[in-house]
């Protein structure tokens, strides 16, 4: 196992942008208000050749709403689970009440615990750090999360404060075919994600509340299978653009459609009782566009009668016919019915985003292709192979400009004839010349 540390601290400390500034890279969602980070972030990190993974945790604050006392929770099992803490707190404020209670549960961990001065922008403002001896923690070391002042010597310290019993992970090397899957969960606010998220892997991983929008980056869990390791990426919701009025929901979905791209497979969660909408149609068109094969799970089936059942059984094949043969089931991530149906769905997707076809079988299906439907203008395929796979990418070698209608349809006969399911595939011409 890698070391952990955990960065923590009341809401709006800058957290995750110290997060950002210790990898050099914008990973975490920062916005100048409180509680836009919400569930636990890990990302692997590296300072002096030593390796660790460094874990972003949304705001610790008492007496607030439900959704609060979640983010609360997850930052509390963050430092159980933590070899060290980065606890920030605002030189600029000064001790907080919740930044003294936070120092009271950070005082009965075993692990070391550095007390981060944020927000101490130059050599005028280092005197008031002192008064954050009173937390019991130590001396404070000043940092501008936001500039980067300070930020080598608290690397610095850190490393040298990290057990040294711990052994650092080595990443086995693998086999194409033997690489880590990832599947992400996408959908609109409030359909699930996060709730079927923490039943494949097991736990509490991802924040769940009833208020649409409650998960704002993506989050990322390893899980060990019966059908090998499995990299599920939770997202946030996806609205219209139209629709999002809020930077910090701009940011969500890009970090969202990031997820899809780099995806092998893509669970595409549909509210049940709200049937197939407009924007689950833009969704899948967008995750189809991606070349990311998708599974669709009607959530929250055990909520519908007979008769909506049947509704959205028949929205599915008319509004989402362009997925293809996409295996399509019906779960209740609450109750945890039939996600177990789960598994051999996204064993055969995964399967048939692998496969490869030997070149003459590629050949007999093109050429039955144009025996039954030739091309117009005598445009003829002379040679095809297949180039790729993850998707299935296939070359097709022709005497002139192949039109895309003619082209479609060769697609469609390939899928149909190498029996490659719901998995996109990608076709790449190229002239005879060339």
């Amino acid at each position: 196992m890698t070391t952990v540390v955990a960065i923590v601290g009341r809401p709006n400390v800058g957290k995750s942008t110290l997060m950002n500034r210790i990898l050099g890279r914008r990973e975490a969602i920062v916005e100048e208000r409180p509680g836009v980070t919400r569930d636990r972030k890990e990302v692997e990190a590296s300072w002096q050749g030593r390796d660790f993974t460094l874990v972003d945790t949304g705001g610790w604050i008492a007496g607030g709403d439900t959704l609060d006392d979640k983010v609360s929770r997850q930052s509390e099992k963050a430092i159980r689970e933590a070899d060290a803490v980065l606890f920030v707190v605002d030189a600029t404020v000064g001790v907080t009440e919740d930044d003294a209670r936070v120092a009271g549960l950070l005082r009965s961990t075993d692990g070391p615990v550095i007390l981060v001065a944020n927000k101490v922008d130059d050599r005028v403002h280092e005197a008031s750090i002192w008064e954050l001896m009173s937390l019991g923690l130590g001396d404070p070391t000043p940092v501008s999360a936001l500039h980067g002042r300070g930020a080598g010597d608290l690397l610095d310290r850190l490393v040298d404060a990290l057990p040294e019993e711990v052994v650092e992970a080595v990443e086995p090397e693998t086999e194409e075919g033997d690489r880590v899957v990832g599947v992400a969960l996408v959908g609109r606010p409030n359909v699930g994600k996060s709730t079927l998220f923490n039943r494949l892997i097991g736990e509490d991983r991802a924040i769940v509340h009833d208020r649409p929008g409650t998960t704002r980056d993506t989050v990322d869990t390893m899980v060990e299978t019966d059908h090998g390791p499995v990299r599920f990426i939770d997202t946030a919701g996806m609205r219209r653009k139209a629709r999002i009025d809020e930077q910090t929901e701009y940011y969500s979905l890009v970090r969202a459609l990031k997820a899809v791209d780099t995806a092998d497979v893509a669970l595409l969660i549909i509210d049940a009782t709200q049937g197939v909408t407009h924007q689950d149609q833009r969704l899948a068109e967008r995750v189809d566009a991606a070349g990311c094969p998708i599974v669709v799970l009607l959530n929250k089936w055990d909520l519908c009668d007979a008769e909506v059942r049947e509704d959205v059984t028949s929205q599915v094949g008319d509004k989402l016919h362009f997925v293809g043969t996409a295996p399509v089931i019906f779960i209740s991530a609450l109750s945890g019915k039939n996600v177990n149906r789960l598994w051999p769905a996204l064993e055969d997707t995964i399967d048939d985003y692998r496969t490869r076809i030997p070149t003459r079988r590629v050949n007999d299906v093109i050429r039955l292709a144009q025996a039954a439907h030739p091309a117009p203008a005598g445009v003829r395929i002379l040679y095809a192979t297949q180039g790729a796979t993850d998707p299935p990418t296939f070359t097709l070698f022709a005497n002139r400009e192949v039109p895309r209608t003619w082209l479609r349809y060769l697609e469609r006969r390939l899928r149909e004839d190498l029996d490659l399911g719901s998995t996109p595939i990608k076709l790449r011409v190229r002239r005879r010349s060339e």
